[in-house]
Formats: C-alpha cells, sequence, structure tokens
C-alpha cells in the first residue's frame, strides 16, 4: 500500500490543526504509520508460512491458521489507520467548500468584498465539523482496539496454540513464528492508538473549553454595551429637563 498518498492528504489538515491536532499527525506518522511500513509488515509478511503444526495431515495446518488468525494484524491495522485518518478531510473538504464560496462571493460582489474572514478559522459549521472529526476518529480508534482484543483474545501472542478442528485428525500443537517479536510490536501499536485517544479526547476538551471562553467574552461584551447606553440615555434626558 502506498502510505504517500496519505501523508500527502493529511499534510494539508495541519494547517486547520490545533496544537494537539499537530502533536497527533506526528504521533500517527512517526510512530504508527513509519513503524507499520518500515518493520511491522516485515515481522507479518509470512506469517502463515512460518506457522508450522506436528501434523502432515493436509488443510489441518491452514484451518488451524484461520481459527487462531481470522484476520491479520497488518490487515487490521491497515485498515485502522484508514478509517482513523478519514474523518480529518471532512474538515479540509469543509475548507475547501468555504473557500468556493468565497471566490463565488467576491466574483459577484466585487474583490473587496469578502465573506468569511478566514475560511480556515474554525468557528459556525467548520467548528462543529471539527469536533464531530474528532469523536468520529476516537470512535474508531476505540472500536479498533476492542476489536483487536477481543479477535486474539489477549494483545500478548501465545508460543504454542492446540487445535483439533476438523481436518485434524487429534489434538494438534501448533507454533507461531517470533511470538515475542510480534507481542513487542502488539503493545507498541496498541500503546501509540492509546496516545492518539489520549490527544483526541483533550483536543475535544480544548476545542469545547475555548468555546465556552468566546461565548463568555461576547456575553460580557454585549451585557456591558447594554449597560452603557441607557446611562446616555438618562443624562439626556436629565440635561433637558434642566434647560
Amino acid at each position: 500500500m502506498d502510505w504517500k498518498f496519505l501523508q500527502g492528504l493529511l499534510s494539508g489538515v495541519n494547517k486547520y490543526s490545533t496544537a494537539f491536532g499537530r502533536i497527533w499527525l506526528s504521533v500517527v506518522f512517526v510512530f504508527r504509520v513509519l513503524v507499520f511500513v518500515v518493520a511491522a509488515e516485515r515481522v507479518w509478511s509470512d506469517d502463515q508460512g512460518h506457522f508450522d503444526c506436528n501434523t502432515l495431515q493436509p488443510g489441518c495446518k491452514n484451518i488451524c491458521y484461520d481459527y487462531y488468525f481470522p484476520i491479520s494484524h497488518i490487515r487490521l491495522w491497515a485498515l485502522q489507520l484508514i478509517f482513523v485518518t478519514c474523518p480529518s478531510f471532512m474538515v479540509v473538504l469543509h475548507v475547501a467548500y468555504r473557500e468556493d464560496r468565497e471566490r463565488k462571493y467576491r466574483a459577484k460582489h466585487g474583490e473587496d468584498t469578502r465573506l468569511y474572514d478566514n475560511p480556515g478559522q474554525k468557528h459556525g459549521g467548520l467548528w462543529w465539523t471539527y469536533l464531530m472529526s474528532l469523536f468520529i476518529k476516537t470512535t474508531f480508534e476505540v472500536t479498533f482496539l476492542y476489536l483487536l482484543h477481543y479477535i486474539y483474545d489477549s494483545f500478548k501472542l501465545p508460543r504454542k496454540v492446540q487445535c483439533d478442528i476438523s481436518p485434524c485428525p487429534n489434538l494438534v500443537d501448533c507454533y507461531i513464528a517470533r511470538p515475542t517479536e510480534k507481542t513487542v510490536f502488539t503493545y507498541f501499536m496498541v500503546a501509540a492508538s492509546v496516545v492518539c485517544v489520549v490527544l483526541n479526547i483533550c483536543e475535544i476538551f480544548y476545542l469545547i473549553a475555548s468555546r465556552v471562553v468566546n461565548l463568555k467574552q461576547r456575553g460580557s461584551i454585549r451585557t456591558s454595551s447594554r449597560k452603557v447606553h441607557p446611562d446616555m440615555d438618562c443624562d439626556g434626558c436629565k440635561s433637558s429637563l434642566t434647560s
């Protein structure tokens, strides 16, 4: 799979992200995509070929491997990276929609007019789109972590598994190639995914807190302006009465 295409698309998200979002992108590329491409794929490159069972019964080895590994770790992580990074494109598409509206507005009303002060500024609908993308990314992360633990019953790979599924003649012992190395990579990828979940949650709280602060500031400005104008009107009334 060509991860350069994904990297090129996500690089445009960086300029619309907060500080937490930029850290999230760095973790995804350095500790997940690069580790996945450089090391993890090679560790699981020929996993089924090195899955040895102490029987020569035709089909027994394939059945046992399919039973204990219904989906490869590599393919599950690849799906996870795709699903986790795709919601970020919602922000890019929303900004592109704003920029297109800005161009049409200027073409109709003149180049000196503006519909948005900054199309990439997170307010209004773009703020909701950004927040929704964070919730979707977090949901996908947690879902894939649950699937990984549910499918393999643990994040640790055993050295030996036993299988008695037909066409195996009896209880067969099967041995996984490089279980310790695969366990280390599994824990590393899980830890990187947990870090991304924490960053997403921090960014969600940051967006909501900054939104609340801005609304309070606007409310205080409006209330202060309302207090000033009635006083001015009363002073004018008093001056007219005295005159």
